[in-house]
């Protein structure tokens, strides 16, 4: 879910980044790239004074909507989306800065709109790069700890990720092994993830 969320969001954001030229651009790419290099606890600890009940977004939603995303996994998926969008972003801003802009104004001049030319130029030739951010996105939701545990706790089959759960079993007597498991799992499922990222950015390069 984290990563289904970042895609809309993280595609529109690198094309700003990358196509487009704004006042204050500098500052927003700054915010964007902000949670790689904060604590995690303290991007947690942003949103749960920004969405939590008594935040200045979380008291709207709950009141108007009923939604609520403190301590469920709503939150869980949110944190984490927002811990792994950084790296969205530059991976598909990359690869659209990449797209030889000679075939988007070809496409312009023979009567595509921006949109038409996005959708069929752009981002076909970009997918590359969409797929490899999408999976170090998951790789990198799969593993958030410190921005999760800080918003939605750790609730066992609420809001428990494979960090909070190998977290969980090590501060428990005898919990060693199951750690160890759930350890095993994680690291298989990263390396799997880069080793796909990498072989997609090799194969994207190969058909330059």
């Amino acid at each position: 879910m984290a990563t289904f969320w970042v895609l809309p969001f993280g595609v529109f954001t690198a094309f700003l980044l990358a196509k487009c030229s704004f006042r204050g651009k500098s500052i927003f790419n700054a915010l964007v790239h902000l949670p790689l290099i904060l604590p995690p606890v303290v991007v947690g600890y942003s949103l749960l004074l920004m969405f939590g009940r008594n935040g200045m977004i979380g008291r709207f939603l709950y009141d108007f909507f009923g939604v609520s995303f403190a301590f469920n996994w709503f939150g869980a998926a949110l944190a984490s989306g927002i811990m792994g969008f950084p790296l969205f972003v530059r991976s598909v801003q990359l690869s659209i800065e990449a797209v030889d802009i000679k075939l988007e104004q070809a496409a312009s001049t023979l009567g595509a709109s921006p949109i038409q030319v996005f959708f069929t130029i752009t981002l076909p030739l970009a997918l590359p790069g969409l797929v490899a951010g999408a999976i170090l996105c998951f790789a990198k939701a799969l593993g958030e700890f410190g921005a999760t545990i800080t918003f939605v706790s750790n609730i066992p089959g609420e809001t428990q990720t494979i960090a909070s759960a190998i977290y969980g079993f090590i501060q428990t007597p005898g919990g060693d092994i199951a750690a160890l498991r759930l350890m095993a799992v994680s690291v298989i499922i990263g390396f799997v993830a880069l080793l796909i990222s990498d072989l997609v950015f090799k194969r994207m390069k190969a058909c330059k």
